[in-house]
């Protein structure tokens, strides 16, 4: 068998084997867990933007936190809508159409549209930026909206926040609330994990690593850098305010807290362990940014007092050790796993046949 269609059939394999565990996971653990795996689910979405904006593009983001909250925040409103918003005696202007009120699941949609719209208005000053440049304007971003968030408190609450009803369970489904949640952001996940499969497989993801590899040699070859620059910034902002939706609906919760600067960081810091450039890592990715924080508090070789002290140093040498251990992310390790997968089989496969022998041709 040939290595191209072996490692195809791999990776389907994988594919469906991922899928399996995550239709079967919540037999096995409780609410709490299972919301914790909810989590990973809305990071995954988070970072498969991010990675297109990133790792297939080349343009490094600090902000992409800010662009969650904007998604967060579209679908908290569209939520609650006009009515909602009074029960907090807020007066937001009229001009926002707010209605009265959607189903939450509803206005995931909207809030990735809404937020992809935004990135494209950001992508295009953007064009100007490049490198540390880019990084700190959407760093600003990622600064300001909070600020923002409380300066216009008739539409956000400000400070105290908005509360959401707990979403039920729909289409008559006999499952918990965390359940229909747990099922929702994966199902989710999957269908914009195939849709980023596509676009990075066809000619869209060519143009972004054209213009990653090499901006002059991208124009020589009749791809335009400012249409597809600001293409991966909506793209990667509709997925980030999906993954903001996901996660308000889940906490039933926002206020300009919720996404702090500290997130841009992690979320970027994610993808850069998840490996850039792919989205075999992605999932990885997630997985540490749920989990990691978590198990600092109590990591295994240190002791717990030290641990509880001080746990942001326990994190951040944790991401440190990680990124010494797989320079290249999880996707590199990967890579070179199924590197040597393919090589047994091919012998495997190519040891019973015989050795071709080479007629030479004498002179004489």
């Amino acid at each position: 068998m040939r290595a191209p269609a072996l490692s195809t059939i791999l990776r389907f394999a994988s594919f469906g084997a991922a899928v399996v565990v995550i239709a079967l996971l919540p037999r096995f653990m409780g609410e709490f867990r299972l919301s914790q795996f909810t989590f990973v689910a809305l990071y995954f979405v988070a970072l498969l933007g991010l990675n297109i904006l990133t790792g297939y593009n080349g343009q490094i983001s600090l902000g992409h936190g800010a662009f969650m909250g904007i998604g967060a925040y579209v679908s908290a409103l569209l939520t609650l809508g006009r009515p909602g918003l009074e029960l907090y005696q807020l007066d937001p202007p009229g001009w926002i159409p707010l209605g009265d009120g959607m189903t939450p699941l509803y206005t995931i949609p909207i809030a990735g549209v809404v937020t992809g719209i935004v990135g494209v208005l950001f992508g295009i000053p953007a064009l100007r930026l490049a490198g540390v440049s880019l990084a700190l304007a959407t760093f600003a971003m990622a600064v300001a909206l909070p600020t923002v968030a409380k300066r216009f408190d008739s539409v956000t609450g400000g400070g105290g926040g908005l509360s959401l009803p707990l979403p039920e369970t729909p289409f008559g489904w006999d499952i918990s609330t965390r359940h229909w949640l747990y099922y929702e952001a994966w199902a989710i996940a999957g269908i914009l994990f195939v849709a980023a499969w596509m676009m990075v497989r066809g000619r869209l993801g060519r143009a972004w690593r054209s213009i990653r590899d090499g901006e002059v040699a991208a124009v020589s070859s009749g791809v335009s850098p400012a249409l597809y620059k600001t293409l991966a910034f909506g793209v990667s902002s509709f997925y980030a305010g999906v993954a903001g939706a996901l996660l308000v609906i889940e906490v039933s919760f926002i206020n300009p807290d919720t996404f702090p600067v500290s997130l841009s960081i992690l979320l970027l810091a994610s993808a850069v362990i998840g490996g850039l450039g792919a989205l075999s890592g992605v999932i990885f990715g997630a997985l540490v940014l749920e989990f990691l924080p978590v198990y600092a508090q109590q990591p295994p070789l240190l002791p717990f007092d030290f641990s509880n002290q001080a746990p942001a140093v326990v994190f951040g040498a944790g991401l440190i050790l990680i990124m010494i251990l797989l320079p290249g992310g999880f996707a590199g390790l990967l890579r070179k796993l199924a590197g040597v997968f393919n090589g047994v089989v091919r012998r495997l496969t190519e040891g019973g046949r015989p050795t071709p022998v080479s007629s030479t041709r004498r002179n004489g």
